[in-house]
């Protein structure tokens, strides 16, 4: 009798454990069916819009329906079904799209999946058109919400010309990809440096620019003016962007590198091959801030903290942190892209969510930046007028210094338009075109009213 027992408490685990690992099996395939099937070769997916109900991916899409260029300001982020990108917002959430579940099925002309996004597609058009024919990139979005407005990266793609001989970066969002960021880095330098100094000791600090510095190690730091710019103090030489000024600073015996190190990693940077702040917006990667400072006396440090040498940024996070600078906190809200999606069946959730950044920074140092950035502004009120602006420019030399890239960066001021904004223009010698101008287009066509 007992070994009869046993054998039938042994029968109903056995069977006990079958049924939940059936039960199991059976959520793993409806929790993950639409998964699969929208990455299979026969996916059925929906549309995805902008925040005004405007179509930016549509895979049934033709010319005659949306016009030849419908698609091209936005596509290398939205990116297609085609397999051709990764790291847009259909490749990396085709879940979303997927016109099928478990429950009901596939669905083809009555289904109703859909992502709607923060993007201003009028605006990104007007900004793509802005670089006239340029490469580059530009992102805005409100600082206050996270919400991404403008998200353009040149050259651009048309997904109706299809993917032949394609110019290169046409298939990848470069606001999300690391660039030799130039005089934009002086902003987190300045921050680097209040975080060291404070207020008082770094606004008594005078340095003297005549056009080169020889610094300590016998090297030469060039200034964009070779006549200098005499004696300033740090509000001066972050206006006039002035390398001997920042690589003195850099020298001074209160800046402390050890000190700058540990501020440059809390801002989120990869510090002699550390460790990184990382985020995504809606499972598209944005690459990490990273430089190399070791010896503050020697030139590639100061080159680096000057914003050239292997200090590298995307415009997404140079934008990101105006956030923290422009709300005085030192802490910065977080882009996102996806407000809100809806299933086969038309059931909608709403997924856009205002998340914050770690302390990049304290609030008296964002403060003291933001004032000087909105001091820097008014210099820009010829090419940018009818708002106040915290600004800052950046040049960067590249391809062994072949070639520069033109930077701006900054924010509005008005609580009622809180746009904060990254541009770049690629080879910026080359064509008439400005960050300036495109800025403006910016600010003139995205609406929050």
């Amino acid at each position: 009798m007992r070994s009869i027992a046993r054998n039938l408490r042994l029968v109903t685990i056995m069977l006990t454990l079958f049924m939940i690992g059936m039960a199991l099996l059976a959520y793993k395939i409806y929790s993950e069916s639409s998964f699969y099937i929208s990455n299979s070769d026969d996916a059925v997916l929906g549309k995805v819009y902008d925040r005004n109900g405007d179509v930016l991916f549509d895979q049934d899409a033709t010319p005659e329906i949306y016009g030849y260029d419908h698609f091209t300001d936005v596509a290398n982020f939205i990116g297609n079904d085609s397999g051709q990108m990764t790291n847009t917002l259909v490749s990396e959430n085709m879940e979303l799209l997927s016109n099928y579940s478990f429950s009901v099925g596939l669905r083809d002309n009555d289904g109703k999946s859909a992502v709607y996004t923060t993007l201003d597609h009028g605006a990104n058009q007007n900004v793509y058109n802005a670089f006239n024919g340029k490469n580059g990139a530009a992102i805005a979005y409100n600082y206050l919400t996270g919400e991404i407005l403008v998200c353009v990266s040149r050259p651009g793609l048309n997904p109706f010309a299809g993917y032949e001989n394609l110019e290169d970066g046409s298939l990848l969002c470069k606001a999300f990809y690391k660039f030799t960021p130039g005089s934009t880095q002086k902003v987190l330098t300045l921050i680097t440096a209040h975080e060291i100094m404070g207020e008082p000791l770094l606004a008594s600090k005078r340095y003297s620019c005549s056009g080169i510095y020889k610094n300590k190690a016998d090297q030469d730091i060039i200034c964009h003016s070779s006549s200098g710019h005499g004696e300033q103090d740090i509000a001066a030489a972050f206006s006039n962007s002035c390398n001997p000024f920042f690589a003195q600073l850099v020298e001074d015996p209160d800046f402390f590198l050890d000190n700058a190190v540990s501020s440059l990693k809390q801002m989120g940077y990869s510090v002699n091959g550390s460790s990184p702040f990382s985020f995504e917006i809606n499972n598209i990667a944005v690459e990490s801030a990273s430089t190399t400072i070791k010896d503050k006396n020697e030139f590639s440090t100061q080159w680096g903290l000057i914003g050239q040498g292997e200090t590298m940024i995307s415009p997404c996070m140079l934008m990101v942190w105006q956030s923290a600078i422009a709300t005085s906190t030192g802490k910065s809200v977080l882009p996102y892209v996806i407000s809100s999606t809806a299933d086969v069946v038309g059931n909608t959730e709403n997924r856009g969510k205002t998340t914050y950044s770690q302390q990049f920074f304290s609030p008296a140092s964002a403060e003291y930046v933001k004032n000087i950035m909105i001091q820097n502004g008014q210099r820009y009120t010829d090419s940018i007028p009818g708002y106040t602006l915290g600004l800052k420019s950046g040049t960067a030399q590249v391809k062994n210094g072949d070639e520069e890239n033109s930077f701006l960066v900054g924010f509005d001021t008005n609580p009622d338009n809180p746009i904060a904004f990254c541009v770049i223009i690629e080879d910026r010698k080359q064509g008439d075109v400005t960050t300036d101008s495109i800025v403006y287009t910016i600010l003139n066509s995205v609406n929050l009213q």
